[in-house]
């Protein structure tokens, strides 16, 4: 795919990868974006994942037309973006290796090989020449992983993002962006917020037309907008107003008492209320939702002594990922002995500018009328 004259799209788009790093599902694929930059020297931007290595090189050498590459960037080391570099190598033995220190070490542990004979390692701020074409490496350390760098091409304004601004689905997926590169960026890059931050601060310097992320289309029209999106979720922000309501049910009773809140929140002027089902739902939609809103109610069982196992699943993807600035309320049931409340919050312990509700539903087994009245009265604090 063109992009601009003299750069291209020369990845590949998986449509039978089912779970994306194993944990993930991903009904529309997933695309590894490489891109290539062709000047008076070559560039390639990144390799793929290894179940494609042939298709790569065959979209590298349809664009060349017997030209050959000088070098291969490698901004990211994982894998699904890293697994070709031998590959790459092996077939274009005339081209150098240009990545930072780090990435070099992960290279010998990869592999077996750091490329000692052909490597060119950059710092960060460094720039490397193409001939009209000169590029500039920008490390941004743990987004997501400690190696990571993108790369800025003054000419035509492009910032080559890593692993920032993907998205799962491929790239001739037709949806809306922003829900499924939310959920790819508070699934895989959600705890790194400073760390976005930081880059985004070092992003803003630079004259940005087009973005060029390793998952997902290339993005280039508004960049401000995705620019925008990225500063809210990396500093925890609200980026919907509304309710999000996460639950667990054993026999229903808990569920009644989430559809009973529901209708009151909508029926006090709420806009969006959004429900899951922990059980049922897909997890990674239901914590790209619990970042989304500023309030969220959390209701479930108590169970074991503790609180029901989805639950407590939930809200370790939560805590894991550095969840603060949050309102949240609280529904607890138990037929006798009931913790769950007290263990939810417990949890949320070194979470910051989190604040609970002071209005909790206490269920003791069935909703009856004094629930009624707690559930109401939650409604009413959570639109506050």
């Amino acid at each position: 795919m063109k992009i601009t004259d003299g750069v291209y799209n020369v990845g590949v788009n998986d449509r039978e990868i089912t779970l994306f790093e194993g944990q993930f599902s991903v009904p529309n694929g997933m695309a590894y974006n490489s891109y290539l930059i062709a000047d008076e020297k070559i560039a390639v931007m990144d390799s793929v994942d290894g179940k494609f290595g042939r298709n790569w090189l065959d979209n590298i050498d349809g664009i060349l037309n017997g030209r050959e590459p000088d070098y291969l960037v490698v901004q990211h080391m994982e894998p699904d973006h890293s697994a070709n570099i031998p590959l790459f190598c092996e077939r274009y033995k005339n081209a150098r290796v240009v990545s930072n220190a780090k990435s070099f070490v992960m290279m010998k542990n990869f592999f077996g090989d750091d490329f000692a004979d052909r490597r060119l390692v950059v710092k960060d701020g460094d720039s490397l020449s193409l001939g009209k074409r000169e590029l500039s490496f920008i490390f941004a350390p743990m987004v997501h992983w400690p190696e990571v760098m993108v790369t800025y091409d003054k000419t035509d304004k492009i910032l080559f993002s890593a692993d920032g601004f993907g998205k799962f689905g491929t790239t001739d997926t037709e949806e809306d962006w922003a829900c499924e590169a939310r959920r790819y960026y508070f699934g895989i890059v959600g705890k790194y917020g400073a760390q976005v931050q930081s880059l985004l601060k070092k992003a803003a310097a630079l004259d940005i037309a087009t973005i060029c992320p390793l998952h997902g289309p290339v993005l280039q029209e508004n960049p401000g907008y995705y620019i925008n999106l990225y500063d809210v979720w990396s500093s925890y922000g609200v980026e919907t107003e509304g309710v999000f309501i996460a639950y667990t049910s054993v026999y229903g009773h808990t569920e009644k008492a989430v559809s009973l809140l529901r209708e009151k929140l909508a029926a006090k002027g709420c806009g969006k209320i959004a429900v899951a089902n922990l059980a049922v739902d897909d997890m990674s939609e239901a914590v790209e939702d619990a970042f989304r809103y500023g309030r969220i109610v959390l209701a479930t069982t108590t169970y074991n002594g503790d609180i029901f196992p989805f639950m407590r699943d939930f809200i370790v993807h939560l805590t894991e990922r550095n969840y603060q600035n949050r309102k949240i309320g609280l529904i607890e049931n138990g037929s006798w002995a009931p913790v769950a409340a007290k263990v939810m919050k417990e949890k949320f312990a070194h979470s910051k500018n989190v604040v609970f509700a002071e209005n909790t539903v206490k269920i003791l087994s069935a909703v009856n009328k004094e629930n009624e009245a707690q559930i109401d009265a939650l409604a009413e604090e959570m639109l506050k």
